[in-house]
């Protein structure tokens, strides 16, 4: 198994596997690399007839194994790409996989399986698949990787951006290529050569992004502001932001709350905010933090039920957590 790293260097050698698999958890740099392998590996003229792109979920066994039994004419190269290739039987994927034998060095085929069905690491069918082809595993990036690219992103264009600003917007991408492309475009069409990106920048281009909407959103709950409070909802929910979104989110920053008051690491990939989250923290006490979850644990159950439309049970949640407060 390889890195996305080593699968570039390889690449850049000019060095083809007959075969990938491509899992992991982000889709967007999936995407990418299986691009990225195609322009590099068929000539400019063979792109568009001599690459074939698959759905394991919507193509049978049948028109798979007869698509990878017609091996490349008059020397052509040739690329087809199978994605959820998992959800073939254990003996379709055994079959398809001794069709890629002998190798043929004009033809490459690239399985993929997409990030919310990513195979654990101790799989049988992951085993199987580093068995017969060249398995490359597309981790999210660490924060520090995310960042790193940030600041080099934005140095290209003359940008600067307060640490405090990389920080929040690098976890905001919490190790995601896609979101991380598409909130550097929005930062350098939003800044010119000679600016700095700012903490205020982030919260107005990059609204959509609702984990830190959500932790101003707790500000305000805190502070008991009411009216500011469903007005924030009410632009979440414009932004694309479902109420049950908003509410598991809300979850997650409580319960979050609650560890950082007993001295815990907050949940996932929140530790750079421990020390905002326990300065909010200091609002309430044990007893409080454990009611509120326990209110959005009920909320969250009435969206089950759907008894009540999901923005009033959304905006009766902060209500009753504001009225609690006082």
């Amino acid at each position: 198994m390889i890195t996305p790293r080593t699968l570039w260097a390889e690449i850049s050698a000019g060095k083809f596997r007959p075969a990938y698999y491509f899992f992991g958890h982000d889709d967007y740099r999936m995407v990418e690399a299986e691009k990225y392998l195609v322009r590099s590996f068929l000539p400019d003229r063979q792109r568009v007839i001599n690459s074939r792109k698959l759905d394991g979920r919507r193509t049978s066994f049948a028109d798979l194994a007869s698509e990878l039994a017609s091996l490349p004419m008059l020397g052509e190269k040739q690329v087809v790409i199978v994605s959820d290739f998992q959800s073939y039987k254990p003996t379709e994927i055994d079959a398809v996989l001794k069709l890629l034998l002998p190798p043929d060095p004009n033809r490459m085929v690239i399985f993929s399986t997409p990030a919310a069905k990513a195979p654990k690491r101790d799989a049988a069918f992951l085993e199987k698949m580093k068995q017969a082809v060249q398995v490359v595993e597309f981790r999210k990036l660490t924060q520090s990787e995310v960042q790193s690219q940030i600041r080099s992103r934005l140095q290209k264009e003359k940008i600067g951006i307060e640490p405090e600003a990389l920080t929040l917007l690098a976890e905001l991408i919490a190790g995601n290529m896609g979101p991380m492309e598409s909130e550097i475009s929005k930062l350098t069409n939003y800044r010119r050569a000679g600016e700095t990106v700012t903490v205020d920048d982030i919260s107005a281009v990059c609204s959509g992004y609702a984990s830190y909407n959500v932790f101003s959103l707790a500000d305000e709950i805190v502070a008991g502001r009411t009216r500011t409070v469903l007005q924030m909802i009410e632009r979440l929910i414009a932004d694309g932001n479902s109420p049950v979104l908003i509410a598991s989110l809300l979850q997650q920053h409580f319960i979050s709350l609650y560890l950082v008051k007993h001295s815990k690491k907050p949940l996932g990939r929140r530790d750079f905010m421990a020390a905002r989250l326990r300065q909010q923290a200091a609002g309430y006490d044990r007893g409080r933090l454990e009611r509120i979850i326990i209110e959005i644990a009920a909320t969250d159950a009435e969206f089950r039920k759907q008894a009540i439309a999901p923005t009033a049970a959304l905006e009766m949640l902060a209500l009753k957590i504001i009225s609690d407060n006082a």
